[in-house]
């Protein structure tokens, strides 16, 4: 047990996983982990999580992640969190932002409680809507979701639209911006072609 404590204050990465609760954390928590420059991410508040050996409601608490430019060992994060933070000196190397980013949602685990993207925080120069695009699998139908119902026709007007109103998920639309301007293209096509008599008759 001594050697494998030993060694896991020997990690070193710079990508580590953290947790902290609401109840214990600063109010101004986003600011004082700004004034880290570190880039970091950070889960919606989990307040709906349920213990499910006993049935009891685990105290609310964020999940987050530090992206350091260098190499930073097990101990200077935990560390670094416990005394910024208030919050339990366990840390963990992130293996992997995808596993990380589905952990956030709960988007891989249908039986929990599921988290709304839109209530992901980040700071210190973390490219959020990047992390989100490339996270994301299910953002193609989001976004086609919402181009769908909002009836708009033109690309300028439905990107306004998503800056607007869902700004995380701006970055997805320009990064599949093609398949966008095609869809549209087609459906503009598709209203502006002469119906024949069958279609009429349909109507």
């Amino acid at each position: 047990m001594i050697m494998t404590e030993q060694k896991k204050k020997e990690q070193r990465s710079n990508k580590w996983a953290f947790l902290f609760y609401q109840e214990s954390a600063p109010e101004d928590y986003l600011n004082v982990l700004e004034e880290l420059h570190v880039p970091f991410v950070l889960s919606p508040w989990h307040d709906k999580d349920v213990n499910r050996s006993t049935g009891e409601s685990k105290k609310a608490h964020k999940h987050g992640a530090f992206f350091f430019d260098s190499l930073k060992s097990y101990t200077q994060v935990s560390e670094l969190i416990s005394n910024k933070l208030n919050s339990p000196a366990h840390v963990e190397v992130v293996m992997s932002p995808k596993g990380m980013y589905d952990y956030f949602t709960h988007a891989e685990n249908p039986e929990k409680t599921p988290y709304n993207i839109m209530d992901i925080e980040s700071g210190a120069g973390f490219e959020l809507d990047k992390f989100l695009a490339e996270n994301n699998s299910d953002l193609l139908q989001q976004v086609y979701e919402i181009m769908r119902d909002s009836g708009l026709k033109e690309f300028a007007d439905f990107t306004d639209l998503v800056a607007e109103e869902f700004p995380l998920l701006l970055y997805y639309v320009f990064d599949k911006s093609y398949f966008f301007k095609i869809y549209l293209d087609s459906k503009r096509y598709i209203e502006s072609k002469p119906k024949t008599g069958k279609e009429v008759e349909d109507d």
